[in-house]
């Protein structure tokens, strides 16, 4: 059975479920999702202030003219305990933010006046102001956002200028679906038991690329992951190591790489299950064909009662597939967007193709998509410059100019 990399999405999507909403403190919730709106607790402004270093002017003074200086307003004092009555024959040296005296009509800026100093017009005892409207460099109170409007939208991804929004409201935490816990499954006996870069795999296996990959996209994503077992081809050795990992570690999901293919050693198709759903620990499994390339074997099961998504093993399709399909249902993944591409592009029969693109944006302001690197699934040395997945449909000739849908990675 074959399945669109839509149904696919849709089925890993059923699986896996959806988590609870619980509070993040905003710099925690970074990149997150909000699940619910957020309103603002308070005006913002919460009072009236300067835009600018100047001089605070009553109604009287919107003319222009020579008035007595009156005491100074500094940011963060209360000027109701200089001015109990507000502005009146005088005008009043402000400082930028600092909180507006009762009766303020407009702001002028210090350097229009005569003296264009603060100290000089204090030891002069006046200072000569220019004419100005109502309203000038006055920052009313609530024009930012008022209290009990909408502040933060449902949908909204939390940025660093979320942070400092939800700062100046006092709001300590935000409703996001509370980050996934996965326990990592990658090796084979074909995967060198050493770690890190400076160890020499003996001359028939190879490093393990797959888990440090899987942990780093699931940094990138916002999934948190709560362990990392590695498979054997040993099918009964397999599930011990599996069951011990997802009692000890009890994930949200398991992410396995490799094993599910049509070879003589395809350990995760064995013991979770077969196409027809027999076989399995836990359930209906399914393995087969999504159609698209790389990451055409894919597979969902699962284990001990734990939601189990089955990728591919090679590097690039395994990393293809846990965006398209991992990142978008357990973690956070940016939505697919429109690019033009740079040249001519021939799709493949019955299959839509996810090749590595750079994203830039042309002389003429338009996001453009340029292939890097071959189309191979083995190619991730050739894929680290790419910051987006470009999606070719089955059968399609693209002309260079033309548009294609793309996601950011």
């Amino acid at each position: 059975m074959t399945r669109t990399p839509e149904d696919h999405l849709a089925a890993v999507r059923d699986l896996v479920g959806t988590r609870e909403i619980t509070d993040l403190a905003p710099t925690a919730a970074v990149g997150h999702t909000l699940a619910r709106a957020v309103v603002a607790v308070e005006d913002s402004p919460r009072f009236d202030n300067s835009q600018m270093d100047g001089y605070a002017l009553g109604e009287r003074h919107l003319a222009g003219g020579s008035f007595p200086v009156g005491p100074t307003v500094a940011a963060g004092h209360d000027p109701d305990t200089l001015l109990p009555g507000g502005i009146a024959d005088a005008v009043v040296p402000v400082m930028t933010g600092a909180r507006l005296p009762a009766g303020t009509a407009a702001v002028v800026k210090v350097e229009t006046c005569t003296p264009p100093d603060f100290a000089a017009a204090e030891t002069a005892g006046r200072v000569t102001v220019p004419a100005a409207p109502a309203g000038q460099f006055v920052r009313p109170q609530g024009s930012d956002i008022a209290a009990g409007s909408e502040l933060l939208p449902a949908g909204h991804v939390v940025n660093p200028r979320t942070v400092g929004v939800a700062a100046a409201q006092g709001i300590t935490g935000l409703p996001v679906r509370r980050p996934a816990r996965v326990l990592l499954c990658t090796g084979g006996d074909e995967i060198s038991e050493a770690d890190g870069a400076g160890s020499a795999p003996n001359s028939a296996t190879i490093r393990d690329a797959n888990g440090p990959l899987l942990a780093a996209l699931c940094a990138r994503h916002g999934i948190t992951v709560a362990g990392h077992v590695r498979t054997s081809d040993d099918p009964a050795v397999f599930r011990a190591l599996l069951h011990g990992a997802v009692t000890t570690h009890r994930p949200d999901a398991v992410i396995t790489s490799g094993g599910i293919s049509h070879g003589r050693f395809e350990v995760v198709r064995q013991v979770l299950g077969d196409a027809s759903g027999t076989g399995g620990t836990g359930g209906t499994a399914w393995f087969g064909h999504v159609a698209q390339q790389p990451g055409g074997p894919q597979g969902c099961a699962v284990f001990a009662g734990v939601p189990v998504v089955c990728l591919p093993g090679n590097p690039v399709s395994t990393a293809v597939s846990f965006r398209l399909f991992v990142a978008p249902a357990l973690g956070e993944a940016p939505a697919p967007v429109t690019a033009v591409v740079d040249r001519d592009l021939t799709g493949l029969p019955a299959k839509d193709q996810f090749l590595r693109a750079v994203l830039s944006v042309d002389d003429t302001g338009r996001l453009t998509a340029s292939p890097v690197g071959g189309a191979g699934s083995h190619l991730l040395a050739q894929s680290v410059t790419a910051s987006a997945l470009l999606r070719v449909p089955a059968g399609a000739e693209l002309s260079a100019g033309q548009t294609a849908t793309v996601y950011p990675l």
